[in-house]
């Protein structure tokens, strides 16, 4: 029984190194339902990897301290993790499609609420197109 639950939640990692910021998106993620990890940088991120295989969805920014950016990780997690959903965002619109591992998303900062939905909404399709207007979000 609560493996069908869990199931029913899909779990979304979170990788920011701007506290603030993935404390929030982690905040509006968990709200829409979904449980929400977060890590500060990629070997934090791997780890929790290793340690979650329920793990659906990869929201990473591109700029983050330690060995490896976000594009560098997204590309990681497509080789280690192949079935996990990517979404890369970043302030820095000139990161060319290209440069993006296959099957990903890219989000620009500032996002809305809306950018984000549409990516989970990829994980779970029921949920509708446009997330409850009752959730509150700052748009970074």
């Amino acid at each position: 029984m609560a493996r069908s639950a869990r199931l029913s939640r899909p779990t979304i990692l979170i990788v920011e190194s701007e506290a603030i910021i993935g404390l929030e998106l982690a905040h509006w993620v968990a709200k829409l339902g979904s449980v929400a990890l977060l890590a500060s940088d990629a070997e934090e991120a791997v780890a929790i990897l290793d340690a979650n295989p329920d793990i659906q969805l990869l929201i990473t920014d591109i700029r983050m301290r330690g060995s490896m950016d976000g594009v560098r990780f997204a590309h990681h997690v497509r080789s280690q993790w192949p079935m996990i959903k990517i979404v890369v965002i970043s302030g820095f619109i000139n990161t060319p499609p290209s440069a993006l591992p296959t099957r990903s998303v890219f989000i620009a900062k500032p996002y809305k609420p809306q950018d984000v939905w549409a990516a989970l909404s990829h994980l779970a399709p029921g949920r509708g197109t446009r997330p409850p207007t009752d959730q509150a979000f700052l748009p970074f």
